[in-house]
């Protein structure tokens, strides 16, 4: 008979334990800033399970109110309906307590880009967490493998670099690091799909593939007004209708948050040591001002309460 030379995992269907070990139920986002609530809106609009950590009750409530806000603001331009807001903030648990990630399946680190503290938050996680769970960053620069040094679990740790904003950018960069495996990136690269992302692949180097083209336009851009040749208006104009971008790089750096692309900078500046990174007088003194861009009203551009440009 032809079953007698089938394989006992031919009978009980090949992908039937991988496919259990896969399926994502829960995930816990580390950090409820700008990124970490867009990362919460994706994953729960996609039908799973969401827990939002934050160190402080404040913070976790200002974050509550952006979120809710945001996605009023997609209802009034007709994106999205109440029964998605409700649906999406019903799937979305805020705790203040790192331990209430512990029964997760996926866990996600969005705090700032600060090596110390990923470093630390992923030495807690690691002795709460489920054995079989995997451990996301989503560092835009820094070194994965010398974070992932720090738990007993190396091979499940995995970058997922999203860019803002998160929910409208359809693209997610999977960075493996040194000890990587591919279970885990073959597991990560199904959730990515199943939130709504195309991943591309890379490994792990400073700035990684979006970061590092992108800062050294964004830093001429910044050059091109101190230096006095055109506004910020004109220089984002030229750049839309001349290359067909969405957005003009100062706009652009306006909405990753100034203060970030600073912290971009600086990391790859000094890792890399090539002028191109180094950042632009005019982008320091604006973070020194705390302009940061559309998150404080003001950055290169200034914009009213629905995040328009007025200026």
């Amino acid at each position: 008979m032809e079953t007698e030379n089938l394989k006992f995992e031919d009978l009980i269907g090949k992908n039937s334990v991988s496919d259990e070990k896969e399926q994502i139920n829960s995930v816990a986002i580390i950090g409820a800033g700008i990124m970490g609530q867009g990362i919460a809106q994706c994953v729960a609009a996609a039908g799973i399970e969401v827990i939002i950590i934050e160190k402080d009750g404040l913070r976790l409530e200002n974050a509550k109110i952006s979120l809710t806000e945001n996605i009023e603001r997609e209802i009034k331009r007709w994106v999205m309906t109440e029964s998605d807001k409700k649906s999406i903030l019903s799937r979305i648990n805020w705790e203040c307590k790192i331990e209430n990630a512990k029964n997760c399946d996926i866990i996600i680190e969005a705090v700032d880009e600060d090596f110390e503290l990923k470093k630390n938050i992923f030495k807690q996680l690691d002795k709460i967490a489920l054995e079989d769970a995997i451990f996301v960053s989503n560092t835009s620069t820094l070194s994965l493998t010398k974070i992932a040094e720090q738990t007993s679990r190396p091979g499940k740790i995995i970058g997922m670099h999203f860019l803002n904003p998160v929910p409208k950018v359809p693209l997610v960069e999977l960075v493996k690091c040194l000890e990587t495996s591919n279970e885990t990136l073959g597991i990560v690269k199904k959730f990515a799909q199943r939130i709504g992302k195309t991943a591309v692949e890379v490994y792990e180097y400073p700035g990684f593939v979006t970061t590092r083209a992108i800062v050294p336009l964004l830093n001429e851009a910044m050059y091109i007004l101190m230096e006095g040749v055109s506004t910020a208006k004109d220089i984002d104009t030229a750049m839309k209708l001349g290359y067909n971008f969405p957005l003009g790089p100062l706009e652009m750096a306006d909405q990753m948050g100034l203060d970030e692309v600073l912290l971009w900078m600086e990391t790859l500046w000094s890792t890399l040591g090539e002028p191109r990174y180094r950042a632009c007088p005019a982008l320091r003194k604006l973070v020194r001002e705390k302009k940061l861009g559309k998150k404080t009203g003001e950055g290169f551009h200034k914009y009213d309460s629905d995040g328009k440009i007025i200026d």
